[in-house]
Parts: C-alpha cells; structure tokens; sequence
C-alpha cells in the first residue's frame, strides 16, 4: 500500500484528472509524459489511488474502480453497484436523444468513419458526453482507428439503421454537402488549433 505522504498531492490530481478524460487504458509512461514526472512516481501515484478507491484508506469502498490491465490504467464502475449501472443504463436508452446528440448523430451518419475530434470541428462544442450517449445506445460503434493518430474513428450501426427504417447509409437523405468534407474538417481543425495558440480575442476564422 502506498503512503499519502510519500504522494505529491499534484500527481494524484494529475492523474486523476487525464483518467477522467481517456477513452481507452493510460500506460504509466503516458501519464509519466502528460505530468513530468517519472514513471516510478506514477506508480506510486496510481497504487495509491487504487488502494482509496478500494476502501483500504479510510473504509469507504467507492462506486468506481481503478483497475489495471495490459494496455494500461483505467477506472471502471464498481461491480458492486452492477444492478444500479444496468438499471440507469437500460432506462436512459429509453429516453429522448438531445439535440445536441442528435446533430452529432448527424456528423457521424454522413461523414463516418470520423474521429471526435473532426466532429467537435464541425459542431465547435465538445462533444464527449454525447458521444458516450450514443455509444450507451448502440447508435455508433468504433470502427477502427486513424493512421498516424491513433484517434478512435466512428461509425453509425446496425441499430441506427433500424431506428431509422433505412435498408442501407445510401439511403440517406442528401444532406451531406451541406457539411464540411475531411479536406475541410482538416483545415478547420488547422486554424481552430493555430487560433489556440494565438490572440485568444481574435476569431478563429477571421480572414476566412
């Protein structure tokens, strides 16, 4: 078991923070990298929170776990709570998509496979959560992965084509050139990354 101590508060915050926003398991050089730190200090950092997360603190076990597996750390819901994940789970599958998902829905039928990071160009919002919705649905699956990146691509599903009474994606409305092709996308996230690193008061898109 770790000792707190022995813990720079910092680290455990830092990864903490990066494992609230993976999508996959972090490896320990990953978050070596992301903190400045070394790898053994990450270790340490992560052991220990492993141990709080399981109750061997302060007794208290949490909903959620931090678990470790070949590709590397991520948390998990507790399997104690399996009936109460699954009820919230199956009820939220009922419920009305927002709109905000809906038009992701959009980005996604008409440009897969697409990364989250193409559809958060086109939408200029993050689109995290609603990207988990849809998954949680089954309205969209990873299809693969981008060269070079390694970013995660999207693509609608089976389940999307009966919701939507289709037979095929060809079946679509032809609303597609109304959206930016992957050239465009590539050159919007160019300038909105290029912006990032500029006169924040200036508009991403001046001179366009």
């Amino acid at each position: 078991m770790a000792d707190k101590l022995t813990v720079d508060p910092h680290i455990l915050g830092g990864c903490e923070a990066v494992l609230m926003v993976a999508d996959s398991p972090v490896t320990t050089h990953d978050f070596a990298e992301a903190l400045g730190v070394s790898v053994e200090h990450v270790k340490d950092a992560l052991t220990y929170l492993r141990d709080e997360y399981d109750g061997l603190h302060d007794g208290r076990t949490r909903g959620y776990q931090l678990r470790t597996t070949g590709a590397g750390w991520r948390i998990y819901s507790s399997a104690h709570y399996h009936d109460i994940v699954t009820h919230f789970v199956t009820a939220g599958k009922t419920a009305r998509l927002s709109g905000a998902a809906l038009e992701t829905l959009a980005v996604i039928a008409y440009r897969q496979p697409v990364t989250r990071a193409a559809i958060q160009t086109i939408r200029g919002v993050s689109v995290d959560g609603v990207v988990r919705t849809l998954l949680s649905r089954e309205l969209i699956e990873e299809v693969g992965s981008e060269p070079g990146t390694g970013a995660s691509l999207y693509g609608t599903t089976a389940t999307f084509l009966e919701r939507m009474g289709l037979a095929s994606l060809e079946e679509l409305p032809h609303l597609a050139p109304a959206l930016p092709d992957r050239q465009e996308m590539a050159e919007l996230a160019r300038t909105v990354e290029d912006y990032d690193h500029s006169d924040p008061g200036r508009s991403p898109l001046a001179g366009r």
